[in-house]
């Protein structure tokens, strides 16, 4: 039997909030970092080869939108990821970029 979904309005709008806001190249890089290993801004910026205002203010929009929250260890501010949206979106990119990756090594 098939599955069927279905996709009302309000819901389909929260998700496109969502992915509208980790769709920005910088803030995709940035979550991929946390969902690595949850560096702190300053190996953020030195990775992203980004100034560490830029990196502050994506993270910024990151946390004001419910995606990633922040906790201070020592001097540093360590970030994670809470949306549980956006952690398995990250986990199905990774799976993608994998198999890309596997296929163009097999098509060789």
């Amino acid at each position: 039997m098939k599955t069927i979904y279905t996709c009302d309005s309000d819901t389909l709008k929260i998700y496109s909030q969502k992915i509208k806001v980790c769709g920005h190249p910088v803030r995709l890089k940035i979550l991929c970092f946390i969902k690595t290993g949850a560096p702190c801004v300053k190996e953020m910026w030195e990775c992203l080869d980004q100034p560490q205002p830029v990196i502050s203010q994506h993270l910024a929009v990151l946390k004001e939108n419910g995606v990633v929250s922040s906790e201070i260890d020592g001097n540093k501010r360590i970030y994670k990821i809470i949306d549980p949206f956006v952690d398995n979106m990250l986990t199905l990119i990774a799976e993608c970029i994998t198999n890309d990756a596997d296929t163009k090594v097999t098509e060789k």
